[in-house]
């Protein structure tokens, strides 16, 4: 009982994590048994099946997932499955937790699944370079992000990051949908 109270107290939150050898499908499958919130942001790839064209969603990083749960449902998972392994910080070697509001724009975007969306690893981007916006108008009307130029495309776009972690950028938002943040 006293360790049930202890779990009631802890809040969820989001941890950026790894299932080794592309096992994102297992741990959705066992953290949803579990009902433990998670998302992996998937795209629709071609794949050539039988001499065939066909359009197949397959995560977008190999291995990464985001999990949603109180500190100790995950610990007490996380003992049972090898797999699963936090991702940490490299320079202060913290395991990466991302803020609520972060994520729900990250999933906002990400979760649409769309062909036009660009990813990038952390490195890829300079995000101070760029100019913190909000979309005024559209699919995703209130997000905010980063307006920056990016590799693969010819104009700036909207980027969305989970610090350290990953980076989508949005299809080509029009310039009248897009007011610079103070």
């Amino acid at each position: 009982m006293e360790a049930e109270k202890d779990t009631e107290k802890e809040s969820e939150i989001w941890y950026a994590m790894r299932a080794t050898y592309r096992r994102e499908p297992d741990a959705m499958r066992l953290l949803e048994k579990e009902n433990l919130g998670c998302f992996v942001p998937m795209q629709y790839k071609i794949s050539i099946k039988k001499g065939k064209k066909i359009r197949v969603l397959v995560p977008v990083v190999h291995n990464l997932l985001f999990v949603h749960a109180r500190p100790s449902e995950l610990k007490r998972i996380k003992s049972q499955v090898a797999y699963l392994q936090y991702i940490t910080d490299t320079r202060s070697g913290q395991k990466i937790i991302i803020p609520d509001n972060e994520m729900q724009r990250f999933i906002a975007v990400a979760g649409s699944y769309s062909d036009h969306l660009l990813y990038f690893q952390p490195d890829e981007l300079n995000l101070s370079k760029g100019t913190k916006v909000r979309i005024t108008g559209g699919d995703f009307e209130g997000q905010e992000g980063i307006f920056l130029k990016v590799k693969g495309s010819r104009d700036r776009r909207v980027v969305i990051a989970i610090q350290g972690v990953i980076a989508v950028a949005m299809a080509t938002i029009h310039p009248n949908l897009i007011e610079v943040i103070k």
